[in-house]
């Protein structure tokens, strides 16, 4: 399907590209082949963690990068001043993401986990790191403001870099404190996240605000989103499966072997991931947003950086800490519930206001273009 391309009403999957309409389908399958990978091939963790990247091993980093260049091509960057000055989708994002979303994860943990400080202490770091990579691939798949990720991501990074440290401090030994609840300390270097932002999205923005810059320059803006687009658009999907498999070969023997713990850490990220997206989305309603902007509102408030998550509680309580492992469930948990809430989103467009020209961009087109 060609960006701009409208499509007559009817059944959301019917309206979908075979790749699309099964979306859940190939990465439920991508968890499945990681998750046996992990258990079948003796040393096969070992071997993706020997190379790492801020923490990260390098296969996921390269396929992040892979995943998030495509979405970050098809942005029109010409038209970012419209997005920076509509307080009404920037406020509320900063506050959903910086006060809302933290405070939620850490009353969550300590409710659900009050016996478990090692899980709960990971799903608090889970709530600090904001999205800044895999929540452009949800939005883009449902019909989100591609111009409006990109400055809300930009504004996420950011703020991790000036503000984590500083949360972490907050939320794991100043508020429990006051509370009378026990105290954990995170040491983690301002240069550390800085870090993570540069390379998970400064990379994959600079390359594909050059893609777009050169190739419109080159051949028109026609060719460029009817003829390029399309050719480079599926790599997005391509890199979200690979990156998914080696996620959970990289830790399929530690989910498999505590199914229980895996359980008890799911339940409060469910719960998370629910009430952000639902209460974002019925912010951008209350707040008169389009539906483009108030999902891509939706979902930069729900998504999470796990592999900023990851790499803060491996570096600082260990691969093999209960800490590690929150984080690693993070994305089991988050990339089925949010490949869920796209299909949601694409049912509830009846229920938003049309965009206008003078306060959004025109609207997305009936269903998602290849990721």
């Amino acid at each position: 399907m060609s960006p701009g391309t409208r499509v007559s009403a009817g059944p959301v999957a019917a309206r979908l590209s075979f790749l699309d309409r099964f979306l859940a389908v190939w990465i439920l399958a991508a968890m499945a082949a990681g998750l046996g990978l992990g258990r079948l091939v003796p040393g096969l963790g070992d071997a993706l963690a020997k190379v790492t990247v801020t923490g990260v091993s390098l296969p996921i980093a390269l396929g992040l990068l892979v995943m998030m260049y495509p979405v970050l091509a098809k942005v029109r960057y010409d038209r970012l001043d419209t997005v920076t000055r509509d307080r009404r989708l920037l406020i509320p994002s900063l506050a959903l993401n910086w006060v809302v979303g933290p405070a939620l994860m850490f009353a969550l943990a300590w409710l659900f986990l009050p016996d478990l400080p090692e899980y709960r202490t990971g799903l608090i770091i889970v709530g600090l790191a904001r999205c800044i990579a895999m929540v452009i691939i949800w939005i883009d798949l449902a019909c989100g403001d591609r111009e409006a990720a990109a400055v809300l991501v930009a504004l996420n990074s950011v703020f991790q870099v000036l503000a984590f440290s500083l949360l972490g401090w907050f939320y794991l030994s100043v508020l429990p404190g006051w509370l009378g609840l026990q105290q954990t300390a995170l040491d983690v270097s301002v240069w550390e996240i800085a870090r993570s932002v540069l390379i998970f999205l400064g990379i994959p923005l600079l390359a594909g605000f050059l893609t777009r810059r050169l190739g419109e320059k080159a051949k028109g803006r026609t060719w460029y989103e009817t003829k390029l687009m399309p050719r480079i658009g599926p790599f997005a999907l391509y890199g979200l499966l690979f990156t998914i498999v080696v996620l959970f070969a990289l830790q399929g023997d530690a989910i498999t072997s505590q199914p229980l713990d895996v359980a008890r850490i799911a339940l409060p990220l469910l719960v998370y991931f629910a009430l952000m997206w639902a209460g974002s989305m019925a912010v951008g309603r209350t707040v008169g947003l389009g539906y483009p902007r108030a999902t891509t509102l939706a979902f930069t408030a729900a998504g999470n950086n796990f592999e900023l998550a990851i790499a803060v509680a491996i570096a600082t309580f260990g691969a093999t800490s209960g800490q590690a492992l929150a984080g690693v469930v993070g994305p089991l948990i988050e990339v089925p519930v949010l490949i869920g809430l796209v299909y949601v989103a694409l049912a509830a467009r009846r229920y938003f206001p049309q965009s206008t020209p003078a306060t959004e961009p025109a609207a997305a087109p009936e269903g998602p273009v290849h990721v």
